[in-house]
């Protein structure tokens, strides 16, 4: 008997993406749709697919995540992002899992991006991100930025690849970039991280390095190139924008310029 299976989505004016992610796991035995107040076409899109449609003012990546999750009605769940699809192969290969019945509690599949106007070569090295699991055996991750799932169990991996299209030009990807850099300052401070100046200096070079070559992002062309040296900067302005929060959090009664607290 076919392992049940239900996939959940967390939406914001998706409408461009939607589709082609729903498309992609309409196969499921339930579709879970959780959005925040959506004002384009997403609404319209998911109730298309039959989804279970909900809304809530969005709580944050992690909260948001867990509380569609919640509403699932199926102990085995598929997670995706309203930008991301399963490929045809991926599929395939999940349901053929499901009606064998899964053999460990968690599954990460290898995830193929669009970097700005292509997609990555077949040769890049792909991250691997955990998108079916066992709820019984898991939850997602309260983190302000890249929430994921984490279970407790045996994690096995699964061959073919999902596609992410969020990044569709350069100017996407930087605004993304220092958004989450920004929404980090706070738990990072929280975790106890603080930010060694030389390291600051060093590692984003190596980042780039790790990227390009270890990667093969080289193998992406111009595309490949740019994506390797923002993702470099990212993790440059994720170091120095801790480094700005505890330099003016320590030396504020010596600023030049003090914003008016009543207007702050």
């Amino acid at each position: 008997m076919s392992t049940p299976v239900s996939a959940f989505v967390t939406t914001y004016n998706n409408a461009r993406t939607l589709r082609r992610c729903l498309q992609s796991v309409a196969w499921a035995d339930e579709i879970v749709v959780l959005d925040s107040f959506s004002t384009d076409e997403t609404p319209a899109i998911a109730k298309q697919f039959g989804a279970r449609f909900a809304q809530h003012e969005f709580m944050g990546y992690g909260p948001q995540k867990q509380m569609a999750l919640e509403m699932t009605r199926n102990h085995w769940v598929l997670l995706l992002d309203a930008d991301e699809a399963l490929s045809p192969e991926a599929q395939q290969e999940i349901r053929a899992l499901m009606e064998q019945g899964p053999e460990a509690d968690g599954y990460t599949l290898p995830r193929m991006e669009q970097i700005f106007w292509r997609m990555a070569h077949p040769g890049t090295r792909h991250n691997h991100f955990l998108r079916l699991f066992d709820k019984r055996k898991g939850h997602i991750s309260y983190m302000p930025i890249h929430a994921a799932p984490k279970v407790q169990g045996r994690i096995r991996k699964l061959r073919h690849v999902f596609y992410h299209f969020g990044e569709i030009n350069i100017h996407t990807k930087v605004e993304k970039m220092n958004a989450y850099s920004t929404g980090l300052v706070e738990w990072r401070l929280q975790q106890g991280k603080s930010a060694n100046l030389l390291w600051t200096l060093l590692y984003p070079p190596l980042f780039f390095l790790r990227q390009y070559l270890f990667k093969r992002q080289f193998l992406n062309g111009r595309a490949g190139l740019y994506n390797s040296l923002i993702a470099a900067f990212y993790v440059f302005l994720k170091n120095a924008k801790v480094d700005e929060r505890i330099q003016m959090d320590t030396k504020r009664d010596s600023l030049v310029f003090q914003e008016d607290e009543k207007n702050s």
